[in-house]
């Protein structure tokens, strides 16, 4: 809600994550993104609302449970997450070997003999130097405090991972070795990660499929060989992100996205796309065979 406007963030998302395979969430800030995520955790602030269910395999509904079961049986256990801000989320007057010590010991229910190896295992999968491990957050610089969040999702081994901008701040060294690790973590270990990021270079490395949100709806999901390779996107607004790319055409999207809560009557993306028509403009499409796109 703003102020007494309701605001749709995230509208008709339907998405379906089987173990051993990642799915890209990609897309421009402010599209809905990390609001997404967010919900699949019970961590949206207390006015918003939600609608519809987010099933685990084992059949629990995540947006219908309550907080005593978010906290005790789900967050860090059956559902990790890597956040979009981890200077927020790490405590302040802690070391991070002392954070990542605590979860181990809560995630994993080691031993006091066993929680320093433990927890320098965990900060070496996530390429988090050791001579660092006795610094508090504030002692860290973006990149640094990015991969401590990781090292703390990593540690409970969830059947399904969040990863919400988990290469910001990184060099491209790092951003491989990081992706390398949710890899590892994923597909070689049959769990199940849901990867949001702005990097398509790393969500090409990774992914098994990609989904193109815009304005809080999904306009594309594609398997992502077919989705970076041939024939490749379908919807004008993802090709526009590929073409951003320096590696390809380095053109960016014109124009702007549209304000969640002043959408406009058709195709949210018609504002911006060169080939829309009077149809776009007034009608708004549905997501049909993997695209929403009137032209595709």
């Amino acid at each position: 809600m703003r102020g007494r406007r309701h605001v749709e963030a995230v509208t008709d998302v339907n998405l379906r994550l089987a173990p051993g395979t990642c799915l890209a969430l990609v897309g421009e800030s402010g599209c809905g993104k990390s609001v997404l995520a967010s919900a699949l955790l019970g961590l949206l602030p207390e006015n918003a609302e939600t609608a519809g269910s987010a099933r685990l395999a084992d059949g629990l509904d995540l947006l219908a449970a309550d907080e005593r079961t978010l906290a005790r049986t789900v967050r860090g256990r059956r559902v990790g997450l890597v956040p979009q801000s981890p200077a927020a989320h790490l405590t302040p007057v802690r070391t991070i070997r002392s954070q990542l010590e605590e979860a181990v010991r809560e995630l994993t229910g080691a031993r006091r003999a066993g929680l320093r190896a433990a927890g320098e295992a965990a900060a070496e999968r996530a390429a988090f130097p050791a001579t660092h491990l006795d610094r508090h957050p504030h002692e860290l610089s973006g990149g640094l405090a990015q991969r401590a969040a990781t090292a703390l999702a990593l540690v409970g081994d969830a059947p399904l991972l969040l990863a919400d901008e988990p290469t910001t701040g990184l060099d491209r060294d790092l951003v491989e070795r990081t992706v390398d690790e949710l890899r590892a973590h994923t597909h070689d270990a049959g769990r199940a990660l849901l990867m949001i990021t702005h990097d398509l270079a790393a969500a090409e490395r990774i992914a098994d499929t990609v989904a193109v949100m815009y304005a809080g709806r999904i306009v594309e999901l594609a398997p992502a060989a077919a989705f970076f390779g041939r024939p490749g996107p379908r919807h004008p607004y993802a090709r526009g992100l590929l073409d951003a790319l320096p590696e390809r055409a380095f053109t960016p999207v014109p124009g702007a996205p549209p304000e969640l809560g002043n959408l406009p009557a058709g195709c949210a993306f018609a504002p911006r796309c060169a080939a829309a028509d009077a149809h776009c403009r007034a009608h708004r499409p549905a997501l049909t065979e993997g695209v929403a796109c009137h032209r595709a």
